[in-house]
């Protein structure tokens, strides 16, 4: 795995080592002051390079092309807020996927990794994490291209582990704002000024190809700018789960990637 990751910088492989210890402690505290972190350089630079051609191919001519128009919420069932509210804006994302029968092996071996998976789990309090079983939604790649982007919204799971592989040139930032809604206040108001264009406390990250970023969206809303340039932002998304054997529905699937494991 050291081929594929830089272990000694972050030493996953020895958690329980000192310098172990450090990571797993520095990385806790960021992710309850800041809602994130991030391990730079965490997929080495020339595994990268080595598998970046095959996955713009890919992208060219095999990807799939998502355009999805929705709220912030990913839901219109919300009982307690009137439909025309302002907090239920429709926005539109749009990006090309890759699924996980697409992906090049060292993305997967990484994905799959042991060391990994107990990684986060410490940082996150979990007994065990999982990969999912579903060779189509376990990890995905997913481009954006000049004018396209993920727009605002809430993530339905607890964190999101993504691993960047390409930057743009210019534009294709992670933007999110803290503090807007809390398991006890929804706080409508503030998610429509944030719609509007309202809100002056968003904040951005900018991440470079290898980056491991690691964010709790639940309550955080965020979203991904539209790219500017030739270059697309291409990132990684591993999806985890406390119970082994997570798959998708056909439904789920048809309308994530446009087909099924069948």
């Amino acid at each position: 795995m050291n081929k594929l990751v830089n272990l000694e910088k972050y030493p996953l492989d020895r958690l329980d080592s000192p310098a172990g210890q450090r990571l797993v402690a520095q990385c806790i505290d960021d992710l309850e002051h800041e809602g994130m972190f991030t391990l730079k350089g965490f997929m080495r630079r020339e595994v990268i390079d080595e598998i970046l051609p095959d996955l713009l191919q890919k992208f060219k001519h095999e990807s799939f092309l998502h355009r999805r128009e929705h709220n912030i919420y990913f839901s219109d069932d919300l009982a307690d807020i009137p439909a025309d509210h302002p907090a239920l804006a429709r926005v539109n994302t749009v990006n090309h996927t890759l699924c996980g029968d697409q992906l090049a092996e060292p993305l997967l071996a990484i994905y799959r990794w042991s060391g990994l998976t107990e990684f986060l789990a410490r940082i996150m309090d979990i007994p065990k994490l999982y990969p999912m079983d579903d060779p189509l939604a376990c990890a995905n790649i997913l481009g954006y291209y000049e004018g396209e982007g993920l727009n605002w919204h809430f993530d339905r799971s607890e964190f999101t582990t993504t691993l960047l592989l390409q930057a743009p040139q210019e534009g294709g930032e992670f933007q999110y704002r803290q503090g807007l809604r809390s398991e006890q206040d929804p706080n409508y108001e503030a998610v429509a000024r944030l719609l509007r264009g309202e809100d002056s406390e968003i904040a951005s990250l900018k991440l470079g190809a290898g980056d491991l970023n690691v964010f709790k969206g639940k309550n955080t809303a965020h979203r991904v700018s539209p790219p500017v340039g030739n270059l697309a932002r291409l990132v990684t998304v591993f999806s985890y789960y406390e119970t082994p054997g997570k798959v998708f529905s056909d439904e789920e699937n048809l309308g994530f990637y446009g087909r099924t494991n069948a």
